[in-house]
């Protein structure tokens, strides 16, 4: 094992001066301090980065994997706890609307993790700081980095503390909707009712996209959303068919 002076001498020369000042920023906005900042400095490196230094580094994939596995872990630790009125079924909607891609993309932008990610050329021109699959990868695989550091109990902290908003908005009764699994679930009462969907439109660079979703009930066009990723535009094209059938 490293002391913390020949910890702080190693990463110095791994990985740089200036970044590990950048990372040792990005800890305290985090509020989790790391003895070892080559790990978090591998939780933000890009598989496009890694792939231009020829295997020289290893890319944030696999503290992805982990990151994800005690995201939702934790996620339903915190929700089978805090609401014990819910069952089973409520509880994986809430879960899922919870730690969605926009909504991990969304946590990751307040703590500017797109602005730590080491980038590969190509994806750095392309927009990949503000891509939402890339801030997604990143919260979670800083969440691999977190668990490794120190374990279970500070993981747990670290990952309630970073969506008390999101609870708190479950437990106002404001949470996030679903509109897909509603309007399934409206459709198929009965066992036979079919909901289709169909990108009809996609524009914008690539760090700036819009998307144009078709959403199609027995067949029938019933409504037609837009949004900034694919996930958004049907489901806002599945809100519309919901008002319509609601209203019939």
């Amino acid at each position: 094992m490293f002391s913390a002076e020949e910890v702080c001498a190693v990463t110095q020369e791994e990985i740089g001066v200036e970044r590990q000042k950048n990372l040792v920023a990005l800890s305290e906005r985090m509020g989790v301090k790391f003895n070892d900042l080559r790990l978090l400095n591998e939780a933000l490196t890009h598989s496009s980065y890694a792939n231009e230094r020829r295997g020289e580094v290893r890319n944030s994939e696999r503290l992805e994997f982990l990151g994800d596995a005690v995201l939702e872990l934790a996620t339903s630790t915190y929700l089978y706890s805090h609401f014990p009125q819910l069952p089973e079924g409520e509880l994986t909607k809430i879960r899922a609307s919870i730690v969605c891609s926009d909504s991990l993309a969304r946590l990751a932008k307040k703590l500017d993790l797109g602005g730590a990610l080491l980038l590969g050329h190509g994806e750095e021109l392309g927009g990949g700081r503000s891509r939402v699959s890339n801030l997604e990868d990143a919260f979670e695989s800083v969440i691999g980095a977190v668990y490794l550091a120190y374990g279970w109990e500070v993981a747990y902290e670290y990952v309630t503390r970073q969506l008390v908003g999101e609870f708190a908005q479950i437990e106002n009764g404001g949470r996030q909707k679903d509109y897909k699994t509603m309007l399934q679930e409206l459709v198929q009462k009965d066992g036979s009712g079919r909901v289709a969907y169909e990108m009809l439109e996609e524009s914008g660079p690539d760090h700036d996209k819009t998307f144009v979703f078709a959403v199609n009930v027995n067949g029938k066009f019933m409504g037609r959303g837009t949004g900034r990723s694919k996930k958004e535009a049907a489901q806002h094209a599945a809100k519309i068919a919901l008002d319509k059938l609601e209203k019939n």
